[in-house]
């Protein structure tokens, strides 16, 4: 017999692992459709130049995102973006880099800044003789950048550069970067910026143009050196350690920033979620009327503003307001209620018409409901009064006929109030005093007789 091969049993052993091993790899494996590695280069290679088409393609490209910014159209921005060249240079970097082609880097860094100064100028201009002169909502969108910009272009370089290496391009995965990483409307906003000589919007643009292009280049980056491009030899190691250093400068001035800028974003839109619920929960007040708040959030002392309508705050309800801000998180900001004089204070008067319209229709509403009760209550007290007009003396001369032993009666219809419920019931009080006691099969002969002589179904026999 041939004694078993431990190392064929531990063999076995480790087959499923390295089974599911093997599978996951080729599942995640970027190796089976690449693309020849000098075709990738080549194609984008080509990108980078920026001369003839390619340079009046992004001329037209930066007014059509212009007049989208200007007239504030999402859908002709997206176009912009669609046709936009803008992605060759940058990816360009990044393949340099990559592959340590120093000239590649050069040509790459000279056509991008090209790009940027014709885009510059070309979004100035045009902003600098639109007669339209407001920043609309997609432009402000663009003026402050955060650490969600540079996550959002890092992995919008990621699926650019993996789609360029395929054999088979992936048509839809190109534009959807393009739309993604919004490289043109930031450079378009920094164009506002210039022409409104708001350095602001210059420079919050500028840096999220900054923030896209560095991590699309990072991404292109690291994706040439997963899929182990043939690198060349930098010049000496000096020239390869300030590559390095280039790099990681260009990263930290990228998330260092924005990452703090994100930060305060968060605190931000946390401190107006908190005072919409504060001011939605606590601020219904009676006679009187929130018509407009403002959250204004500050690192070091944020405030609540409150303008009121209608009768005046009593002092005692805005520190009751102030003592339940900290249950919803608001107990470092300031209440400020402004009430009945509003000089400082910038109202929309259609808003503030549409309010008061609002509450006094509320307010009519309510008198009508409160007069309705009233109307209620007086009908069912003047069918009480004319249906408790009973004629007692000659209930009473019959009951004596039936009892001749009475001696005191009285009779009326009451409203009898239920400890449970609001709804009064109607009984037929009757009080009667005999000269002798009498059975209870006599009282209920005497009910019975109230019944049918009063019509009443409820009767309250009192007998003394």
């Amino acid at each position: 017999m041939i004694a078993n091969d431990p190392r064929s049993s531990r063999t076995n052993r480790t087959d499923p692992l390295t089974r599911f091993s093997q599978m996951i790899r080729e599942r995640f494996s970027l190796e089976e459709d690449k693309a020849d590695e000098a075709g990738i280069i080549q194609s984008i290679n080509r990108g980078i130049e920026f001369r003839g088409v390619n340079l009046w393609t992004l001329i037209f490209a930066i007014f059509i995102a212009s007049i989208g910014l200007n007239v504030n159209s999402t859908a002709v921005i997206i176009g912009a973006m669609l046709i936009s060249p803008l992605m060759g240079p940058i990816m360009g970097i990044g393949l340099g880099i990559g592959i340590n082609d120093l000239t590649m880097i050069q040509r790459a860094l000279k056509n991008l800044s090209i790009a940027v100064f014709i885009s510059l100028l070309t979004s100035t201009l045009y902003f600098f003789i639109s007669p339209l002169h407001i920043a609309q909502s997609e432009l402000l969108a663009r003026t402050s950048p955060t650490v969600w910009d540079a996550f959002i272009a890092f992995f919008g370089g990621l699926a650019g550069i993996v789609a360029g290496s395929r054999r088979d391009k992936v048509t839809n995965v190109i534009p959807g970067v393009a739309i993604a990483t919004a490289l043109m409307p930031p450079l378009c906003t920094a164009g506002y910026g210039l022409s409104t000589g708001n350095l602001y919007y210059f420079a919050g643009a500028f840096y999220l143009f900054l923030i896209n292009s560095v991590c699309i280049s990072l991404a292109t980056f690291l994706i040439v050196r997963f899929l182990n491009f043939h690198q060349k030899e930098y010049p000496s190691a000096d020239v390869e350690r300030r590559v390095r250093h280039t790099i990681w400068l260009a990263v930290l001035i990228v998330v260092v920033p924005s990452s703090y800028l994100g930060y305060q974003i968060v605190r931000k839109t946390i401190f107006e979620q908190s005072a919409k619920r504060f001011v939605t929960n606590e601020c219904n007040f009676q006679y009187r009327q929130v018509i407009k708040y403002d959250a204004h959030f500050n690192r070091q002392q944020s405030t609540l503003e409150l303008s009121l309508v209608g009768e005046p705050l009593p002092k005692d309800s805005i520190n009751l307001l102030r003592a339940k801000m900290p249950a919803y998180g608001l107990e470092k900001a300031n209440l400020v209620v402004k009430q009945g004089n509003f000089k400082d204070t910038e109202i929309n008067v259609d808003a503030l018409r549409t309010t008061l319209a609002d509450q006094v229709i509320q307010y009519s509403q309510a008198t009508i409901t409160r007069k309705d009760h009233t109307i209620d209550s007086l009908r069912r007290y003047i069918d009480l009064t004319q249906t408790s007009r009973l004629p007692v003396a000659d209930l009473r001369n019959e009951l004596k006929t039936l009892m001749p032993d009475v001696q005191t009666f009285t009779a009326a219809r009451s409203l009898v109030m239920n400890a449970t419920s609001n709804q009064p019931d109607t009984v037929m009080l009757v009080y009667a005093r005999f000269s002798r006691r009498h059975t209870a099969a006599e009282k209920r002969r005497i009910e019975r007789w109230l019944q049918s002589r009063t019509k009443s179904k409820k009767i309250k026999l009192l007998v003394e």
